[in-house]
């Protein structure tokens, strides 16, 4: 085992050990305070907004919390950025959530590839 001073690059993994370690240790004492699920929306350069990311803790999902967090993020944009489009981008693959923003009355309206980063490539909508 290695002692050393953290670094920015440990930020990540110092919060999910703290947030376990209240959870475990303050467990039937007091709330832990533990998010449900978080939707974040990024305005882009052509005026539109991203929908980046919507996610339902494990555990959580099919309970509605995708629904309402969907709902409060197209509130938002409307007083925020009002008559502006927001979209989003979804693997393929990933049938959940294309079901989940179909249902919510999602349309497809293209699909290409994504190229990632780190050198793959995955088809998305």
């Amino acid at each position: 085992m290695e002692i050393r001073t953290g670094r920015r690059s440990d930020a990540a993994q110092v919060a999910a050990l703290h947030a376990e370690s209240w959870r475990t240790a303050y467990a039937g004492i007091m709330s832990a305070g533990e998010m449900a699920g978080f939707a974040y929306l990024m305005p882009r350069p052509d005026g539109r907004l991203l929908l980046d990311n919507l996610h339902a803790r494990r555990g959580r999902t099919g309970t509605g919390i995708g629904g309402r967090l969907l709902r409060h993020a197209f509130t938002w944009a409307a007083e925020e950025h009002p008559g502006k489009a927001v979209y989003l981008e979804v693997l393929r693959a990933n049938t959940p959530a294309i079901a989940f923003y179909e249902r919510h009355g999602a349309l497809r309206t293209d699909e290409r590839v994504c190229r990632f980063e780190q050198g793959f490539e995955l088809p998305e909508l």
